[in-house]
């Protein structure tokens, strides 16, 4: 709620866009648990293509708020509150990120794997979009806030991609 409140009083596409990021976690997070409760084989694949179009649904979300926000010369304001909720995100994601790849790599689990990477990509998502915040408060670069919402496209269609070529 901090972030989406944060969103709102800034006009934030990059704070906004965090907030789908971390809706798109849960998410994630929700696919691996159903998947761990059952032996299904099948149910591995599904899993793998619901993280993969998780990934697809955050990139493409991206690219239209920013559009929309440079052609329409939608200004951010600074966001203290922003920055420092994305400082706190950063180093949890990264933690957070390690801990799972190491818990999926011991339970040789691919499912859990592909979500640490859903995890270390909303944290590389926190520190671009902590960049642009900083960018607009500091130096006044309105344009930092949606462009910086823009690094996690490249990551996002990447990991998209391979999880659905994992699920075959």
């Amino acid at each position: 709620m901090i972030v989406v409140g944060a969103a709102l009083a800034a006009r934030s596409v990059a704070l906004a866009g965090f907030g789908l990021d971390s809706l798109i976690e849960i998410f994630a997070s929700v696919v691996v648990v159903w998947q761990l409760t059952g032996a299904d084989p099948g149910r591995e694949r599904r899993a793998m293509r619901l993280i993969g179009m998780a990934f697809f649904a955050l990139a493409a979300y991206i690219v239209a708020q920013t559009a929309f926000t440079l052609i329409a010369h939608v200004r951010p304001e600074p966001s203290r509150e922003g920055i420092v909720w994305l400082a706190a995100t950063l180093v949890a994601m990264l933690l957070l990120a390690y801990g799972k790849r190491a818990t999926g790599e011991a339970l040789a689990n691919p499912v859990l794997s592909t979500e640490a990477r859903v995890t270390l990509i909303d944290a590389l998502l926190a520190a671009a979009v902590l960049a642009g915040l900083v960018l607009n408060a500091a130096l006044g670069w309105w344009w930092a806030d949606p462009l910086a919402g823009l690094v996690i496209v490249y990551y996002g269609v990447r990991e998209g991609r391979e999880a659905l070529h994992a699920a075959g």
